[in-house]
């Protein structure tokens, strides 16, 4: 379509999706395409809010997280959204870093066992080839 609105097949090749996940963005109403018989077009506002979902998705918002935030928007303006985000933001960023520290000591602990289990299999192996 030429007044640069996306059909359902440009969407998702655009965002890289597929069309399930596409149309459960519409069925859960994050998305609302404008309908002409079976064929959907999505507008800019529709390729903005895909960005930001998948950018909450990587973020590991959920999608209800996602959708209340959108929702923000339309209730109260980007000022209330914003401010929202901010709140958002702060607290994931927190989970983030606590799950990092874990993920750290985690690795950590492996390398460890992996070292300890390498030096034993070192010691196996230097007495069987005295035992030879």
């Amino acid at each position: 379509m030429s007044d640069g609105h996306l059909t359902f097949k440009q969407m998702c090749a655009k965002f890289d999706v597929t069309p399930r996940t596409l149309r459960y963005y519409e069925y859960i109403e994050l998305l609302s395409p404008r309908r002409e018989g079976r064929t959907r077009y999505y507008s800019a506002r529709d390729v903005a809010r895909m960005t930001l979902i998948l950018r909450g998705r990587r973020f590991g918002f959920s999608l209800e997280e996602i959708r209340q935030w959108l929702s923000i928007y339309e209730e109260e303006g980007s000022a209330a959204q914003n401010a929202a985000w901010v709140e958002k933001a702060t607290l994931k960023l927190a989970d983030l870093k606590t799950q990092r520290r874990e993920l750290d000591d985690t690795i950590c602990d492996l390398e460890e066992m992996r070292d300890r289990a390498r030096r034993l299999l070192d010691r196996q192996q230097d007495f069987a080839k005295r035992l030879r």
